[in-house]
């Protein structure tokens, strides 16, 4: 019987791999494995010393006022963004997709921002809203509003979200006018046989059509303002003023990497995994049933 593999040679499979496997060993498992086994452990500052502190780290951390205030901050933070984003990326997906003329010019200028690296865009914000020279301060000065966001707790988490919203805004309007095109005509003539008017046809038929693509953003958006923005804020605010915009993933950071507490560092990252794998699990649990799929 001839041997149905195309390979010539047994080992070659194991070859091809070999590079991705290193990859993943030095980059995911490796880490991971730091991590787990860190997370038991206190170290000094430099690393020289190491000793078994059990749980030691998880308690210090779930009663510490700081770290606590850090997790309201990033479910605040994580519920604005993706309410914002999602809520915009839907209006102007609608919007596009009933223009007859310039939908493609359209299509594409919103998605430009999505191609800026958080960085950039933190930057290029932090520019735009300086205290001292930004021309959006002066606008806001021009109607009224004392702009200052280095002092003021809400005007800096207002500059996160809007900029983390702007930026998601473009991955959203993407996905949704993708679930646009999937839409039958047929059932949005037949409801307009029956009377319905525009926004009656959008509630009834198109918005539950959008389902699955509506879970599926809320899943990913939730992801990325949990652990991909970073950037923006350590180049906008730092996580200040007073700690107004310290979300869990600047607080990993700050701790491991400032302060040097490695210890809680790593207890930290398991929590943050932990929370965003129960927070997948409980959306796909209870709200996938919510979600009818074609």
């Amino acid at each position: 019987m001839s041997n149905p593999s195309p390979f010539p040679q047994r080992w070659l499979p194991y070859l091809l791999l070999a590079p991705q496997l290193a990859v993943t060993l030095v980059f995911f498992v490796w880490p991971t494995y730091d991590a787990l086994s860190g997370a038991f452990y206190r170290a000094d500052p430099f690393g020289l010393s190491v000793h078994f502190s059990g749980l030691a780290n998880f308690t210090a951390l779930l009663t510490d006022p700081g770290y606590l205030h850090a997790f309201g901050v990033t479910a605040l933070y994580a519920a604005a963004t993706t309410l914002v984003s999602m809520g915009l990326g839907l209006l102007l997906a609608v919007l596009t997709d009933g223009l007859l003329r310039g939908h493609t010019l359209f299509r594409t200028l919103f998605i430009w921002p999505y191609a800026v690296a958080p960085a950039i865009a933190g930057a290029l914000w932090m520019f735009m809203f300086s205290p001292q020279v930004g021309p959006g301060t002066r606008l806001l000065a021009a109607l009224g509003v004392q702009w200052n966001y280095t002092l003021h707790g809400n005007q800096a988490m207002l500059l996160i979200v809007a900029l983390t919203a702007w930026q998601q805004i473009a991955y959203n309007f993407l996905f949704f006018t993708a679930g646009l095109q999937g839409v039958p005509a047929s059932m949005l003539e037949a409801a307009a046989l029956d009377g319905a008017g525009p926004v009656r046809r959008f509630w009834d038929v198109t918005f539950p059509l959008l389902a699955p693509t509506t879970f599926f953003l809320l899943v990913m958006n939730t992801l990325y303002v949990f652990f991909d923005t970073f950037g923006v804020i350590h180049i906008v605010t730092q996580g200040g003023p007073a700690n107004a915009t310290t979300t869990l993933v600047y607080k990993l950071y700050e701790d491991g990497f400032q302060n040097l507490n490695l210890g809680s560092a790593a207890a930290q990252s398991i929590i943050l995994m932990a929370l965003v794998g129960l927070l997948t699990v409980f959306q796909f649990r209870h709200l996938d049933r919510r979600v009818h799929y074609q």
